[in-house]
C-alpha cells in the first residue's frame, strides 16, 4: 500500500501557466486525508516555490533544491529538517572550471531572507532572466568576484541558460565530477524546458539528488520503497522515479526518461497527477482491508 507520494513541482503539479489544476488540489487533500503523506521534490528553493505550497493543502513534506534541504510545511513551517551543503571548495573549483558560464552562475544559500542568492552581477534588463530576477527580488544581491560570496557552505552553485550550452556544462561536470574536483566530488543535476530553450544546472554536494534525498526521509519516517509512488517528468527526477517502488512518468515527460517500462498519467494540463493519485493511491485505499 502507498504511504508516501513524492510529486515534482514544475510540469507535474502546476500546469503550463503555473497554476495548480483545481483536480490535483482535491486529489492532494484526499490523499492527505487518507493518512497518505505528500511530498513536493522540486529543483526550486524553498522561497521561490513557498507560495506555491501555501496554496497546496497541508501538512506537506518539501524536498527542495534538489534535494539538498527537507522542510515541512503545516508544520514547523520553513524550519529545515534535513540538510546537505556543497563543501564550499567544490563550489569554488567548478566556478574558476567554467568561466565562460560565470555571468549566469548564483550560489545559494539556506538564509532566511536577504542573500539567498548571490550573482557576480545582475542585468536586470536580461530577456531570459529577467522574470527570475523580478520574482527574488529581495533574496538576490551581488558580489564580485563571486568566490569572495563563499564564507560559508552553499546548497548548491547553479547555472542557468539555453538548453544546448546546459546540456553541453552538464555533460562537462559531470566527467569532472566523476574524476572529482579538487579532491572534492559533487552532483549535478539537469532541469530542462526545450519549448522555453531554457535550462538549469545545480551543482550539489556529492550524492545530493530528489532520490537520494527522498530515500533518507523514507528511512527516517520508517517506509520502504515498495510504499513511495513518485511522480515526474524531467531529468532531476530521475533517480526520484528510480527509487519509488511506483514511478509514474507525467505525459509531458521529456523524452530521455521513456522507454523505462513506468506507468504513464495524462499531462500536466489534464492534472495527470490527480489521475496518478486516484488510480494508484485513492483506489487502492479504497479497497477493504
Amino acid at each position: 500500500m502507498i504511504r508516501l507520494i513524492a510529486l515534482d513541482l514544475d510540469g507535474t503539479v502546476l500546469d503550463s501557466h503555473g497554476q495548480i489544476p483545481d483536480a490535483n488540489h482535491t486529489a492532494i487533500a484526499r490523499a492527505i486525508d487518507a493518512g497518505v503523506e505528500v511530498a513536493i521534490a522540486t529543483g526550486r528553493r524553498y522561497e521561490f516555490a513557498r507560495s506555491i505550497f501555501e496554496r497546496l493543502p497541508a501538512p506537506l513534506t518539501l524536498i527542495v533544491s534538489n534535494g539538498a534541504i527537507v522542510k515541512r510545511q503545516g508544520e514547523h513551517d520553513g524550519q529545515t529538517l534535513m540538510q546537505r551543503l556543497l563543501p564550499r571548495a567544490a563550489a569554488r573549483a567548478v566556478l574558476v572550471g567554467a568561466p565562460e558560464h560565470r555571468a549566469s552562475a548564483a550560489l545559494i544559500f539556506d538564509r532566511p531572507s536577504e542573500g539567498q542568492v548571490i550573482f557576480e552581477s545582475i542585468d536586470w534588463t536580461d530577456r531570459r532572466h529577467r522574470r527570475f530576477y523580478e520574482a527574488n527580488r529581495p533574496f538576490v544581491s551581488e558580489r564580485s568576484p563571486l568566490e569572495d560570496a563563499l564564507t560559508e557552505d552553499p546548497v548548491q552553485l547553479m547555472f542557468t541558460g539555453g538548453c544546448a550550452a546546459m546540456r553541453r556544462l552538464f555533460d562537462d561536470l559531470r566527467h569532472s565530477a566523476s574524476a572529482t574536483a579538487a579532491g572534492l566530488g559533487y552532483s549535478v543535476a539537469l532541469t530542462e524546458y526545450e519549448r522555453r530553450d531554457f535550462s538549469l544546472v545545480d551543482v550539489m554536494q556529492a550524492g545530493c539528488s530528489k532520490g537520494s534525498a527522498l530515500a533518507a526521509w523514507t528511512e527516517r519516517r520508517g517506509l520502504s520503497p515498495s510504499e513511495v509512488m513518485a511522480v515526474g517528468d524531467n531529468l532531476n527526477d530521475l533517480e526520484m522515479l528510480e527509487f519509488a517502488g511506483t514511478p509514474i512518468l507525467m505525459g509531458n515527460a521529456i523524452d530521455d526518461l521513456r522507454g523505462r517500462g513506468w506507468a504513464a498519467t495524462a499531462t500536466n494540463d489534464e492534472a495527470g497527477v490527480a489521475r496518478a493519485i486516484e488510480t494508484f493511491v485513492l483506489a487502492e485505499a479504497s479497497y477493504p482491508k
